[in-house]
């Protein structure tokens, strides 16, 4: 380490409860057969940040010898603390193919149920989204983030809808802050789309994010369907739940962790779940940075050449009723090089209801979480910032509100 100055109710009646500065209520709706949903109230709309905003590419490419105060992780959270040595633990990789060899199905759904179930993480292969059309979507993330700085200032985004140019999560202020950069768009369905968002260089920008995402919907679609597979369900239960064809949403944000003079005393993304229903991520060619939580260690993720890794988001393990976990996840960064990778966010319908898939309640496994509107709790989490997975502990059902597995573990 460089010698830098750095120093580190049970109430029937409609009962309220505040966490993390939110108000959160629980509302009778005859539209779901009168059962409790979650609505929760932001104290107003945010549309600027709380504080200004610093572009870290623009502090790593002057010269720093120390990471900035605002950047430092408090020691309990920096990057090489509760870290697995153990080389041979990875990730497992799915062949997608065996979905389609009747010889080989049941074996792929039983890999893929085990992953679901002991890791909420997965490779896929041979997962039919062109190479082109991969390299291409490369090709133009790092084009974006080598634009001039006052190029890209006129797509910064806002804490509404983060859409755009964008350098922190949640508004919390006097928050350490990740070392990362990002480009955030709403891509599917059309309609939601804020044009003056879409860069009109790199040139090949809009055709090919709009090309890579079809492909990411329709293998979400057909993820949906084997992991319905893998849980005993009808193949269609987990795309009915997510409202599939132009109902769906998919969401893409380039990840852009410049070099960082000081990098085991930050992290380029803080430990989270993904409050969505499945995220497929793109990574770096080159450069490994990403880091699952497993048995209470941290496990590097490989690269393995011509995959997609594949998490499941705090909405899958709502409509699994905890069957399958979303797993918290963060980013580390280095000193010598940046690295680069795009996150396809696979949403269910903003106005959706989601809770526990019906046929996954029963007497020996009464359901686990309320339900709620999705786009409620996605704005909850907009205006909170990553926070491990506290944030999906107000949606347990009361009876299960102290359950630890969605508990924060001590050690974070």
């Amino acid at each position: 380490m460089r010698a830098c100055s750095n120093r580190s109710s049970a109430s029937v009646e409609l009962p309220r409860l505040r966490f993390l500065g939110f108000t959160i209520e629980f509302v009778d709706m005859a539209a779901v057969a009168l059962t409790p949903v979650v609505t929760i109230f932001s104290n107003g709309e945010i549309p600027e940040w709380p504080e200004p905003i610093h572009r870290v590419q623009v502090l790593a490419e002057s010269g720093l010898d120390c990471v900035p105060p605002r950047y430092i992780k408090p020691e309990s959270e920096r990057p090489y603390v509760w870290q697995q040595e153990d080389e041979d633990l990875e990730i497992p990789i799915i062949d997608l193919s065996g979905l389609q060899d009747e010889n080989r199905r049941h074996l792929t759904l039983a890999e893929l149920g085990h992953a679901c179930e002991e890791w909420g993480f997965f490779h896929i292969i041979n997962h039919g989204i062109p190479l082109p059309i991969v390299q291409r979507l490369k090709m133009v993330a790092k084009q974006f983030f080598e634009l001039p700085l006052e190029e890209k200032q006129a797509y910064a985004n806002n804490p509404s809808t983060y859409e755009g140019y964008g350098s922190r999560l949640g508004v919390d202020k006097d928050v350490a802050l990740d070392w990362c950069d990002y480009f955030y768009l709403n891509v599917l369905p059309t309609c939601i789309r804020d044009m003056s968002k879409w860069p009109s260089r790199p040139s090949l920008w809009r055709e090919t994010a709009e090309e890579y995402s079809e492909h990411v919907a329709k293998l979400t679609e057909k993820l949906l369907a084997a992991i319905s597979c893998t849980l005993n369900l009808p193949p269609t239960s987990l795309r009915d739940a997510f409202g599939v064809g132009d109902k769906m949403g998919v969401s893409l944000r380039v990840n852009f962790y410049p070099p960082c003079p000081q990098p085991e005393l930050t992290l380029g993304l803080s430990a989270h779940s993904d409050p969505g229903g499945i995220t497929i991520l793109l990574q770096d060619d080159e450069v490994e940075g990403l880091q699952v939580r497993h048995d209470g260690m941290w496990v590097g993720v490989n690269i393995v050449p011509g995959a997609l890794l594949v998490n499941l988001g705090d909405q899958l393990e709502i409509m699994s009723n905890g069957q399958y976990k979303s797993v918290e996840h963060r980013a580390v960064v280095n000193n010598r090089k940046e690295r680069i990778s795009v996150a396809s966010f696979c949403n269910p319908d903003n106005e959706l209801v989601v809770g526990p898939i019906k046929e996954l309640i029963a007497d020996s496994k009464p359901s686990q979480y309320q339900p709620m509107v999705f786009k409620e709790y996605r704005s909850f989490i907009r205006r909170n910032g990553v926070k491990g997975k506290k944030t999906l502990q107000p949606m347990l059902s009361p009876g299960v509100q102290a359950s630890s597995h969605t508990c924060e573990p001590a050690m974070a």
